[in-house]
């Protein structure tokens, strides 16, 4: 059997908590696996707020380098911030990234370039008026969600990420598309859509489906596991 080691990155308001399910997984399967909390979602952090999406993906840089080969890092939602520049600024720091419902961004993308400069922070918003889908969350997951979740640091959320090297579209990717069926999302990325019209650009591409909601490390863990873990044989 080939073992990897799967390096996790959440997306916002998560620390590397939110991928234990996962990584048990992974492990008893005989993986190596590095949950991550990125800069500026650590509780106990006092500087947190000031984090910036280059913070992230040094951080990240360091974290990748620190691992013995292959190291696949996997990015769940906004965690492609850090990981599309780690990318840019080293595309032979992994042997695969696998982006679970999320994609690589492009140069000059950000998640909101609108929120205010003055915003310092953004707490979890009420479930109601995320923009992602719950799907497969039960009460006591949402309440964990809630107890757990870090305001996400202002400059992450608004940072433009600064992209020029091509040969991040080599790196071998795979996306596992849960909130929208596969075809969908190969759709926007060939149509142009922001949210996803860099996959379009990459050279080397596997898309699996995974239906379920936006947070499958938690709706699925089983599932997202032997997905991550057949992904890379």
């Amino acid at each position: 059997m080939q073992t990897s080691t799967f390096v996790l990155v959440p997306g916002f308001w998560l620390g590397g908590w939110a991928w234990d399910g996962v990584a048990d997984r992974l492990r008893a399967a005989g993986h190596r696996a590095v949950p991550v909390t990125l800069p500026g979602l650590d509780p106990a952090d006092p500087q947190r707020a000031t984090a910036t999406v280059t913070d992230q993906a040094e951080y990240l840089r360091g974290v990748v380098a620190e691992q013995p080969d292959p190291v696949v890092l996997v990015a769940h939602s906004g965690a492609n911030l850090p990981t599309s520049v780690l990318l840019d600024r080293d595309p032979t720091a992994v042997a695969r990234v696998i982006y679970v419902d999320s994609g690589p961004v492009a140069d000059g993308a950000g998640f909101d370039p609108s929120v205010p400069a003055d915003l310092a922070e953004l707490s979890l918003p009420p479930f109601d008026q995320l923009q992602a889908s719950l799907d497969g969350l039960d009460d006591d997951a949402l309440r964990t969600f809630r107890e757990r979740a870090v305001p996400e640091p202002g400059a992450v959320l608004r940072e433009p990420v600064h992209l020029d090297n091509d040969a991040r579209r080599d790196v071998p990717t795979t996306i596992v598309a849960c909130s929208y069926p596969s075809e969908v999302l190969l759709k926007m990325a060939r149509e142009g859509h922001p949210m996803m019209a860099e996959t379009a650009t990459l050279r080397a591409l596997d898309v699996v489906d995974l239906p379920t909601g936006h947070w499958p490390m938690w709706s699925r863990p089983a599932d997202l596991a032997t997905t991550l873990a057949t992904a890379t044989s």
